[in-house]
């Protein structure tokens, strides 16, 4: 056998690191190409951009093409959306979120996690850029993407159609938490020119841990310590405030938005966390509007795969809603 085709460590269905230190993805690599002139089962025009040329920042944009044709001028609430899974796979124009999320949304959408590597929007995924890289390149985006929403902005869509009074960042599992966290960076270091809050943000099935059980949680912990180690390279185990709001009340309390939408599901891995959070956010001094939504009988982001049952045309419409109001 060839050493260098050992495995270190597997994430069954996910990732496969060999000790060579070569990284093999099993899942979540798929794209589908941009239809800048509108996909005509959706109606929704995409493009992928890069926002900032300097620190190569790059995002797929989605828009409403008919509601640019029809009202040119007007302008849209803008959609910031982290992409899950578990800091390691999927691209930002995987096709399981234009499927679920684009075609759904009155809105200006933008996937992103930041900056590429050297191959055209890809962008920097653990294991090989480990925490905090996610959450550096996730507040980078959102720095392009509120200044291209200027008049004068390099990207005609997000100039011409982008509210940046109005916008949302959203997620879902580790996408999810990554909205939170840079929410919270946000208060803290705000944009110049812009503030220190977005309107609002949408976590949807929300990746978050704790090193204590919560409620009736069972979920197996040697293995998501194993995942969390994996993807920060060690050096943020699940006490850190990154992954345990909770741990960290007083920055909880300065969420730089105005207004929260938390979704779960009953039989998600992380539906005990995320009812905590709800609790949480409410009992921290937070002053802002909070929303929750549970879907009963459904597992961890089941919309993604099922994006047209019932359940999950209740719940996208519900994120839909809560963007619109924004």
């Amino acid at each position: 056998m060839n050493p260098g085709s050992e495995i270190e460590y597997e994430i069954p269905y996910v990732v496969r690191v060999h000790k060579s230190g070569r990284v093999e993805r099993l899942q979540g690599t798929e794209t589908v190409p941009p239809c800048p002139s509108g996909d005509p089962a959706s109606g929704v025009a995409s493009k992928d951009v890069v926002l900032d040329p300097a620190a190569n920042i790059c995002a797929r944009l989605y828009l409403p093409a008919a509601f640019a044709a029809a009202e040119p001028s007007k302008k849209l609430p803008v959609v910031l959306f982290f992409h899950g899974g578990a800091f390691m796979i999927n691209p930002p124009a995987s096709p399981v979120y234009y499927r679920s999320l684009a075609r759904r949304t009155a809105s200006l959408l933008s996937t992103s996690r930041g900056r590429t590597t050297s191959r055209p929007h890809v962008d920097r995924l653990a294991p090989e850029h480990p925490l905090p890289a996610a959450y550096d390149d996730a507040f980078a985006a959102l720095e392009a993407v509120v200044t291209a929403c200027r008049p004068d902005g390099a990207e005609p869509w997000l100039a011409t159609h982008g509210d940046a009074s109005r916008v949302v960042l959203a997620g879902d599992s580790v996408g999810a938490n990554i909205a939170h966290n840079t929410a919270i960076r946000l208060r803290k270091a705000r944009i110049e020119g812009y503030g220190d809050k977005v309107s609002g943000i949408a976590l949807m099935h929300s990746y978050f841990w704790g090193t204590e059980l919560v409620g009736g949680e069972v979920a197996p912990r040697a293995n998501m310590e194993r995942t969390l180690d994996l993807a920060s390279g060690g050096k943020f185990g699940s006490s850190h405030p990154y992954i345990n709001p909770a741990a960290s009340p007083e920055d909880w309390r300065q969420i730089g938005c105005g207004r929260v939408l938390v979704t779960t599901a009953e039989r998600c891995i992380f539906v005990e966390r995320s009812r905590a959070y709800a609790d949480g956010i409410k009992e921290c001094g937070w002053d802002g509007e909070l929303e929750f939504y549970e879907t009963k009988g459904e597992m961890h982001t089941y919309f993604l795969f099922m994006p047209d049952c019932d359940n999950a045309a209740k719940e996208l419409a519900v994120v839909a809603d809560f963007v619109r109001r924004s």
